[in-house]
């Protein structure tokens, strides 16, 4: 199933990246597919795939290489940096699938511009010190 699952993600993002294609991600996607950020706000399928739609006119062109896919059980996380291009920024993401029955179930995404990486290693830190 851990084969299985990765897979599954895999051919989802492929499809996405690969063609551009919002719809061809969702058939990856249960019907009640959530996808959770870290500020606690959540998406429904619809509006998921609304804001990835939204997000691809501005992204366009963007290289995404992966670096890692790990699966255990029915959760694959995918770890992979993003740049635009002509030099834009580059950014790291790691999601956090969840599949049930042969779709996604929900996804949770982490991103760290990578120029901002050094300041995220003291978080803890006052400001100003």
């Amino acid at each position: 199933m851990t084969t299985q699952n990765k897979s599954i993600v895999q051919r989802a993002l492929a499809e996405l990246i690969g063609t551009g294609d919002v719809d061809a991600l969702g058939r990856f996607l249960s019907d009640d597919f959530v996808h959770h950020r870290p500020d606690s706000t959540s998406k429904t399928k619809t509006e998921w795939l609304a804001a990835v739609g939204a997000a691809l006119v501005p992204l366009a062109g963007m290289q995404v290489e992966i670096d890692h896919v790990l699966a255990d059980g029915d959760h694959v996380v995918m770890h992979s940096r993003r740049r635009l291009p002509d030099g834009g920024p580059e950014i790291v993401v790691v999601d956090v699938w969840r599949v049930d029955g042969g779709l996604i179930a929900e996804g949770w995404e982490i991103i760290e511009p990578v120029a901002q990486a050094a300041a995220n290693l003291t978080w803890w830190e006052p400001a100003g010190r």
